[in-house]
Formats: C-alpha cells, sequence, structure tokens
C-alpha cells in the first residue's frame, strides 16, 4: 500500500526520468514534510557524487525521503504498538495516546480526529488505521509539541487588577542597535508589538516646526517623529493581543510641544485611547485587563489626581501648564540620566579637592521645576507616574494608580536586602525595572530575578538576542502571547511572606524528569565547513535561586541530521510557578567552547507530558 501510494505522489515527477536538487526540494514540499534545505542537499549531494550527475532517479529519492524522515525511534514507538509493524488500528492508537502521551481522556473519538487529520493514504484512513507515514507527521506536528495545547490561548483569569500581572514591556523601544549611535526605526515598535509586548517606551523631545521626535536624548542616535511613532503603534497595537497597551512616555518637551503630543494621540488613536475611568474616579483598585480590552493607557506624570484631571478635560485646557517639582515626579529613569550621554556636558565639574583631606560638604541639590501641559497631564489616567522614594513612603503616600520606575542596580540591591518588602510593594504597585545607563550596547540583565519579586514590567531591550530575550519570549508564550500573565498567588497576597531566598510555606515541589531522545536535521554549525556538527544539549531551569541549575547531555559526534542521545535528567523544582526550562542546542567546537546552534524556552508549568 505504502509503495502504491508513494509512487502516484511522486511519478509524475519522474516523466523524464530523473530530478536535480530544485525538483527534490518540491516533491518533499508536496509530501507535506518540514524539511532543512542544508540537510537535503548533503544528502542529495551523497547520492549525485556516486555518478558524478546533477540529478536523481526514482530509487535515489526514495533513499533519500527514508533517510530524512523514517526515524528509528518513530520506528521502534510505532511496532512497540502496532501488531504487524503496519499499521496502527484506532484502538492501538488509543493505548499510544493513553500510555505514551498521558492523555487521560483519549477515546475512539479523539484516535480517529487524528487519523483523519494526519494519515496520508486514503485507503488506510477509510479502514480507520494509522500507517506509518501518517504516525510520522502526526509525531512532528504541533499536536505533538512540548507546548501545552490548551496554554496557546488564553487561559486565566483577565479580570484580577492590573498590577497582579506579569506584563511584556520594553526598553527604548524606538532604538534597533545601540543606545549612543544606532538607528531610531519604526520597526522597533511594530516588531514589538508584534511579539506581545504591552509596554512600549517612548522618549519624547523637542523637535523643528513644532514637531516632536523620538530619539536617546544627548547620543547621535536616530531621529523619527512621535507623529509617525503613534501611528505605527494605532496600526499595530490589537494585532497580537486584544488586552491595553501603555506608552511610557519619557517626556523631554517644551509644553507647547507636550500639547502637540497630546493633540496626536488624541486624533490618532481615536476611542482606543483611554481618556476617563470606567466607573468610579475614586477608587481603591486598578481595573482589570479584561475591563480594559483594546484600549491604550499613558504613563506619564500627572498633575493633581485623577479626579481633578476628569474634572479640567470638561473644559478647554489649551495652553495651560503647571509646575511639578522634579523630586515628587521624576521617574528614576530621568533622574539618574539613564540618557548615558556621549559627550560630558562640561570639563570644569571636576572638583579642585585635596583627596587626603575630609570630602567637601555635599550641596543641597536645587529641585527643578518642570512645566506640564494640562492637555498631556490629563490624559494620564491608570499610570501615573511618581518616583519611587522608599518602601515605607510608598505604602503611606502612594496611590493605587500611581507607578514606580527602578533602576536594575538598585532594585537587585532590593532583592537582596529588602525582598519581603518589594514583594509588597508589588502586590499593590505596578513597578517597572528598567535597565542601568551603562548598558551602551543594549545589552539586558536577567529578567528572572526581578520576576522572582512580582515587578510587573521588566523592560528589556528587544532588538538584542540572548539568554535574556530567550527567558522574555518563552515566559510570555504562555496564556495566548497575550503579554499579561497572572502572577502566582503569593505574590499577589498584600500580606504574603514569600521571599526568592526563603520560599518557605509557598513551595509546591515538583520532580520533573526529561528524557532526551534525539534531535533531527539542526542547524549546522557556522563554525563548521560540511552540514555535520558535534552537537550536545543544555537543560537548564530558571527560577527562584534554590531552582536555578542545569545539566548537560553527551556529545554526538559528527551527527546533526538525526543525533540520538536516550538521556534521563531529573530535576526536583520549589517553586514551579516561577520556573522556565530552556533547552540549548549546542556544537562543540573544543573541550572549552561551543557553537550556539538554537534553543527553546518555555514555562515549566506549560511542559506537556508524552
Amino acid at each position: 500500500i505504502f509503495c502504491t501510494w508513494f509512487l502516484s505522489v511522486i511519478e509524475n515527477e519522474f516523466r523524464s526520468g530523473k530530478i536535480d536538487l530544485d525538483s527534490t526540494m518540491k516533491l518533499l514540499e508536496k509530501l507535506k514534510i518540514p524539511f532543512d534545505y542544508a540537510h537535503v542537499k548533503h544528502v542529495f549531494k551523497k547520492a549525485v557524487d556516486k555518478r558524478k550527475e546533477n540529478t536523481i532517479n526514482i530509487e535515489d529519492f526514495r533513499a533519500i525521503y527514508r533517510t530524512i524522515v523514517h526515524r528509528p525511534e518513530f520506528r521502534e514507538l510505532f511496532n512497540a504498538y502496532s501488531q504487524n509493524s503496519k499499521f496502527l488500528t484506532h484502538t492501538q492508537l488509543v493505548e499510544f495516546l493513553g500510555k505514551e502521551q498521558y492523555e487521560s481522556g483519549a477515546s475512539e473519538m479523539s484516535a480517529l480526529e487524528i487519523i483523519f487529520k494526519y494519515e496520508p493514504i486514503e485507503e488506510v484512513r477509510k479502514r480507520k488505521e494509522m500507517s506509518f507515514e501518517g504516525f510520522i507527521r502526526y509525531m512532528i506536528s504541533e499536536d505533538c509539541s512540548i507546548f501545552k495545547r490548551d496554554h496557546k490561548t488564553v487561559y486565566q483569569d483577565m479580570n484580577h487588577p492590573l498590577c497582579d500581572y506579569f506584563i511584556s514591556s520594553s526598553h527604548n523601544t524606538y532604538l534597533i542597535s545601540d543606545q549612543l549611535i544606532g538607528r531610531s526605526d519604526l520597526w522597533g515598535y511594530s516588531s514589538a508589538l508584534l511579539k506581545g509586548c504591552r509596554c512600549v517606551e517612548i522618549d519624547c523631545w523637542d523637535g523643528s516646526n513644532n514637531e516632536p521626535i523620538v530619539y536617546h536624548g544627548h547620543t547621535l542616535t536616530s531621529k523619527i517623529t512621535f507623529h509617525s511613532v503613534i501611528q505605527v503603534i494605532d496600526k499595530y497595537a490589537f494585532v497580537a493581543s486584544d488586552y491595553p497597551l501603555v506608552l511610557s512616555l519619557e517626556n523631554h518637551c517644551s509644553p507647547k510641544q507636550q500639547e502637540v503630543i497630546a493633540d496626536y494621540l488624541e486624533n490618532i488613536l481615536g476611542d482606543k485611547l483611554l481618556t476617563s475611568t470606567i466607573g468610579s474616579p475614586q477608587m481603591t483598585q486598578l481595573p482589570s485587563p479584561e475591563e480594559l480590552k483594546f484600549k491604550i493607557l499613558i504613563k506619564n506624570k500627572k498633575v493633581g489626581t485623577i479626579e481633578e484631571g476628569l474634572l479640567r478635560r470638561e473644559f478647554d485646557s489649551r495652553g495651560e501648564t503647571a509646575e511639578i517639582s522634579d523630586s515628587d515626579h521624576m521617574s528614576d529613569e530621568e533622574e539618574t540620566d539613564d540618557t548615558a550621554p556621549l559627550y560630558p556636558k562640561s570639563r570644569s565639574t571636576k572638583r579642585k579637592h585635596d583627596p587626603r583631606s575630609s570630602p567637601p560638604p555635599r550641596k543641597k541639590k536645587k529641585l527643578k521645576k518642570m512645566k506640564i501641559a494640562i492637555a498631556l497631564s490629563d490624559l494620564v489616567i491608570y499610570t501615573k507616574s511618581v518616583k519611587f522614594v522608599s518602601f515605607e513612603h510608598s505604602l503611606t503616600n502612594q496611590k493605587c494608580y500611581e507607578n514606580n520606575s527602578i533602576g536594575e542596580l538598585r532594585a537587585r540591591k532590593f532583592v537582596k536586602h529588602s525582598a519581603r518588602e518589594f514583594v509588597s510593594h508589588t502586590s499593590r504597585f505596578i513597578t517597572r525595572i528598567y535597565p542601568k545607563g551603562t548598558r551602551t550596547t543594549s545589552s539586558n540583565y536577567n529578567p528572572q530575578e526581578f520576576w522572582n519579586v512580582g515587578c510587573q514590567m521588566v523592560a528589556l531591550n528587544f532588538q538584542t538576542e540572548g539568554v535574556q530575550m530567550e527567558l522574555q519570549n518563552g515566559k510570555f508564550l504562555d496564556n495566548g502571547g497575550c503579554g499579561y500573565i497572572l502572577k502566582p498567588e503569593f505574590l499577589r497576597n498584600r500580606s504574603s511572606t514569600f521571599t526568592p531566598e526563603n520560599v518557605g510555606r509557598y513551595s509546591t515541589p515538583m520532580v520533573l524528569s526529561i528524557r532526551l531522545i534525539s534531535g533531527h536535521q539542526l542547524p549546522p554549525s557556522s563554525l563548521s565547513k560540511t552540514n555535520k556538527a558535534d552537537p550536545l544539549v543544555q537543560i537548564e531551569i530558571y527560577g527562584v535561586p534554590e531552582d536555578q541549575t542545569k545539566k548537560k547531555s553527551t556529545v554526538q559526534k559528527s551527527n546533526a541530521l538525526c543525533p540520538r542521545w536516550d538521556e534521563t535528567f531529573s530535576f526536583t523544582v520549589q517553586v514551579p510557578e516561577l520556573a522556565l526550562i530552556r533547552f540549548c542546542v549546542e556544537d562543540e567546537i573544543s573541550l572549552v567552547s561551543n557553537d550556539f546552534l538554537g534553543q527553546y524556552t518555555l514555562p515549566l508549568l506549560s511542559l506537556k507530558k508524552g
């Protein structure tokens, strides 16, 4: 039956007797088999080298197909459940789904669905059976992804207050390379939004012709117009997610251009822009992502309370400004001059002072006043930026709709010395963490340490690849990739005593067993002249300090096509709710260095058995 089916699919292509590499690729596509060009080319070349020509016959193609598709580990599994090693009946498939895939609800109906979806041979399909060809197509499908299927859609309760969620957040979103001389580009916004990012940053400065611009101030980064940024945001805001988008404005504009910003926000975003409260302006908690669906929120400094702002909006406030002192309303990012000037502003600031004598008296810092355009201030509803003073100060003075930005260095000290207070703070208020100003190459910090204490907006440089962004992308695969993930109960509960170093009664240990079976068509090493590699796999757990660990497989020599490990690794994870698991495949170049081939990161609780 297989031979008849196989010939019926491919014989037309061999009417002239032989086919070349391009036709081989097209034929594999027709057979609905995913393949890697480099590997097929390598196997094709081996076939043609024998005869010193660039074409293959039908028998060569069958051999190539079997090399690429008929994986021995699939054959072993298939034969274990098939009595005749040729077909699986639907009852044998139910047994496989129960024992191997841990599908407790496996039934005749679910087995038949799989058969009708994946079995390519009509005659076998009609008999309600599955051939080895159908089994292969099922095993390499999304249905056998390691990621839980129900986590690919929004499944969490989206009716908690905003501060109860981890929120996918980007730092200096407009930059697509470094922080000093790199390009500012609209692509930064479109690509972040298409990845499900729900908090983007816009640094606003005065431009010529009363046209505000966006760039990294005091540097040589290029400039784009604020108008064009908002147009792109309007277009892509809700493509990947329905849930609220926060525009974090770092505002350096004059009141006149702040009014231009307010006009653009209202005119371009229209009804998407949140300009009033949902329900009563007197509030004791933030609204939920569900209530704010398809809404864009402005995060910026604000004059007065929400109630005052709503009253002012009933009148024309054009031309009106108010002064606020920087000490009260500056975000940390601006206060610590995160703009990292490329050149020192003045050389005369060096202290003429004998280092051996006692330090000079510290001058009292003059409080700068900043003018805020009322029209822009009143667009800030639930996300008012206020300076972080201390946990005690926030507990006494901060309102639920006020949020803080804290630099990574300061935040790291809090994690180390005041973790319980930090967790208590983030259970009440949205807290944004941002990279230190010396990360001029747009490098990233490890976001996990700040997720561990419940920080909602852990802002990263999305343009920079590496482990940190892989953790970010992996974490936010969860809950349908909507950019909002409900924090564990112990990070939402205001009386929680949880800390990452001392998880105590909040630990729900999980024993995890991973059997690493095989790899297939791994990318060839960039440092290898053939398509061979010496692959190994590192399995890494990221979470609270006690759970951080990694284990390494053996090296499979000269085999990127179908390396086979059959190794089992065991882990005990104390706080699975915060843990991520990362599979990293590397090519061993020497005893001391490896070349990165690929990785996949996902939340531990999104890992599917089977």
